[in-house]
């Protein structure tokens, strides 16, 4: 919306030509995000409490987790809201990756808020069915992998980096659409269910959005991404600024939301942040560094299917409990220990994605 003002008062006014620089646009969105779920918080989880959109804590967890039953949820409507609101706001809605970027935020909060919804509803922990929720997932997925792919301007964008490689590339052509949907599903349910613990998603998501932004920043400028080997992708710059709100906004629920929280984030944060990560990775053309980067979701993810795979094979259980942070609860480390520890092994995996960047 800046970009648009600026074209009627840019003449009269000069120091307006300081809004139109993407770093100032970013800053701004950041702040603006930062500060809409910090100063609006408390007012937010009040009404939620009065609406009685509680968590229902169920059987899926450790029988410690049953203090937090009735602790408001769906805190990740105030961070999406921060994030489109903020991108609204400072994004130059003229470029390509703006827009599916924020179709893909509402579309995912949107799945979220309806399994939320019946969850308080009904006062239990399932929610809508398993193959309701991957069903949509997967068309949600299918439409913007689609967008994406017809938004190309070059078939270099369609090529898989090779980390290590200066010069390696593989062009996959049309199979770009279901690698793509692949990842974006499997990002949003990874995120989804690491989000089990008072702040554990949330900072690992922060962590690498900001990895994601610099990624983005550097394959939209041609002097950075040439020194760095990585394809030009015109416009990713842009990206910057969506990625600074959801940073701001996802630090700000953290102020609410470190333990022991006042309020969740529930599917309609965890499904949709989890699915815009992922689609930042696919449009920088660096899905292999962003699994690097999520291997704590990766982790989390695995020990589900590992664990609901064996006791259907084998009838028995890998895991006292999956996912695996509930693993190490019933072990006894206790939930803040979990939490941190989880939130470092993420800042290590995402140096570690960084720096493939310039060993090739």
């Amino acid at each position: 919306m800046i970009e648009f003002l600026l074209n009627f008062f840019l003449e009269k006014s000069p120091f307006l030509n300081l809004f139109s620089y993407l770093s100032t646009r970013t800053f701004l969105s950041t702040l603006s995000g930062l500060l809409i779920v910090l100063l609006f918080g408390e007012f937010f989880i009040k009404k939620i409490r009065s609406f009685q959109f509680q968590q229902t804590i169920g059987d899926r967890g450790p029988d410690s987790h049953k203090v937090k039953d009735g602790t408001p949820t769906m805190g990740g409507l105030l961070i999406i809201g921060s994030v489109i609101f903020s991108s609204i706001l400072w994004g130059d809605f003229s470029n390509r990756f703006l827009s599916v970027s924020l179709l893909c935020l509402f579309l995912f909060a949107i799945l979220g808020f309806a399994d939320d919804f019946k969850k308080v509803t009904e006062k239990n922990s399932k929610g809508i069915s398993s193959w309701t929720k991957i069903s949509f997932q997967f068309l949600f997925s299918l439409i913007i992998s689609v967008v994406l792919y017809f938004y190309v301007f070059e078939p270099k964008e369609l090529n898989y980096i090779v980390p290590f490689f200066k010069d390696v590339s593989i062009s996959i052509g049309i199979l770009f659409i279901p690698v793509s949907i692949f990842i974006i599903v499997g990002s949003s349910n990874a995120v989804n269910l690491t989000d089990g613990l008072d702040g554990l998603a949330i900072l690992p998501v922060i962590l690498i959005t900001s990895a994601l932004g610099l990624i983005a920043w550097s394959a939209g400028n041609t002097i950075v991404s040439d020194y760095l080997y990585i394809p030009y992708v015109e416009g990713t710059g842009e990206l910057l600024v969506i990625c600074g709100a959801l940073i701001g906004a996802g630090i700000g629920f953290l102020w609410f939301n470190a333990y022991p929280a006042q309020i969740f984030m529930g599917d309609v944060g965890s499904l949709s942040m989890g699915a815009f990560i992922a689609l930042v990775a696919i449009i920088v053309r660096h899905e292999i560094v962003f699994a690097v980067m999520s291997m704590v979701f990766i982790m989390e993810a695995l020990s589900v299917i590992l664990q609901v795979s064996s006791f259907k094979i084998r009838k028995k259980r890998i895991f006292k409990m999956a996912p695996i942070h509930h693993h190490f609860e019933l072990l006894g480390w206790k939930e803040p220990k979990i939490i941190v520890r989880f939130w470092i092994l993420t800042f290590i995996f995402v140096l570690v994605g960084l720096s493939l960047l310039k060993i090739r």
